[in-house]
C-alpha cells in the first residue's frame, strides 16, 4: 500500500506545481487583444495577446547606474529640484522630490522638459514600486513620451506577463524589446537612449521616420528601431489604434515622463544633444 500512497502524493505535488505555474502565467487571452489593427510588416495585432514575449535575460550588476554626466551634457535632474521640468501647461511640476530622486504624483499629470532638443542621447534611471500591486499594465507603469508622441514604455516587467508590445522598453503598441532585461521591483534600473527625430521635406512629405536605440540595464533592446507613427493612447491616437504620423513637427522635441497612476521614481537624468546648437537643423 505504500507505493500507491507515494504515487498519489506525487500526483498531488505535480498538480499543485502546475496550478502555481498557471497562476504565474495566466492565459494569453488575458494579456492583450485580438480585435485591433495588424501592425505593418508583422502578423500581429496591436497589443496582440498571442505575440511572443521576449526572453528574459538577467542583466549584469550596476550597468550605468549613477553614471556621471559628460562635459557636454545637459543635467535635466541633478537630484535637487525640477526646475528644468513643467506640467503640460508650463506650470511648475507637482511631483515629489526627495533624497536625490523624484516620484510621479498620481493625478497630477505628466511632466516635460522646458527645453527642446533635436537628436539626442538620454540617460535616465527609474525604479518601480518595491511594494507590488496590480498586474500587467497596472504595475509600475510610466513612460518616456518624446514630444508627447513617441513612447518608450516604463513598466515593472519582472515576473509580470503582459502583451509583448507593452512591456518595459517596448515602443508601445509597435515593437517589443529584443529581451526582457528588467530588474526586480524597487531596484534602480537604467535606460540609455539615442533618439533621432523624424524629418519632413518642405512639401510636408515624411522623408525620415523617428528612430530610437535603447539600452536597458546594459542590454541593447531596441537597435535603431523606427517608429511607424505616433503611439496609440497618446494625443490624437486612441488606445488600441494603429499609430501613424500626423501633422509635421519641428525636429526639436521635449521629453515627457508619464503619470500613469503608479508611483515610479526617477533620478540622474542627463542628455547630450547630437546636433550642435550652432548647426542649423533641416526641416
Amino acid at each position: 500500500m505504500t507505493q500507491p500512497r507515494h504515487l498519489a502524493l506525487a500526483i498531488l505535488v505535480l498538480a499543485s506545481r502546475l496550478f502555481a505555474a498557471a497562476a504565474d502565467n495566466p492565459p494569453a487571452a488575458d494579456l492583450g487583444y485580438k480585435d485591433t489593427p495588424i501592425i505593418p510588416g508583422t502578423p500581429w495585432h496591436v497589443h496582440d495577446s498571442d505575440r511572443p514575449r521576449p526572453p528574459v535575460v538577467t542583466p549584469g550588476p550596476g550597468f550605468s547606474q549613477l553614471a556621471l554626466a559628460p562635459a557636454d551634457a545637459v543635467a535635466l535632474f541633478d537630484g535637487k529640484d525640477l526646475a528644468r521640468w513643467s506640467d503640460s501647461r508650463g506650470n511648475p511640476s507637482r511631483w515629489k522630490v526627495a533624497d536625490g530622486w523624484f516620484e510621479s504624483t498620481r493625478g497630477s499629470g505628466g511632466i516635460r522638459t522646458r527645453e527642446k532638443f533635436a537628436d539626442f542621447q538620454l540617460h535616465i534611471e527609474f525604479a518601480t514600486p518595491a511594494s507590488v500591486t496590480g498586474t500587467s499594465q497596472g504595475r509600475g507603469n510610466s513612460g518616456i513620451l518624446i514630444n508627447g508622441i513617441y513612447e518608450v514604455q516604463i513598466l515593472d516587467s519582472y515576473n509580470n506577463p503582459t502583451y509583448a508590445d507593452g512591456q518595459a522598453a517596448a515602443l508601445y503598441g509597435q515593437q517589443p524589446p529584443l529581451v526582457n532585461a528588467s530588474r526586480p521591483p524597487g531596484e534602480w534600473q537604467t535606460y540609455d537612449l539615442v533618439f533621432e527625430s523624424p524629418r519632413w521635406d518642405d512639401k510636408g512629405v515624411l522623408v525620415k521616420k523617428a528612430a530610437v536605440t535603447v539600452i536597458h540595464n546594459g542590454l541593447v533592446v531596441q537597435n535603431h528601431t523606427e517608429f511607424f507613427g505616433s503611439t496609440d493612447g497618446v494625443g490624437a491616437i486612441p488606445h488600441k489604434a494603429l499609430g501613424a504620423y500626423g501633422q509635421r513637427h519641428p525636429p526639436e522635441v521635449f521629453i515627457e515622463l508619464q503619470d500613469h497612476g503608479n508611483p515610479v521614481r526617477f533620478r540622474n537624468i542627463w542628455l547630450r544633444p547630437l546636433v550642435p546648437a550652432s548647426v542649423p537643423v533641416a526641416p
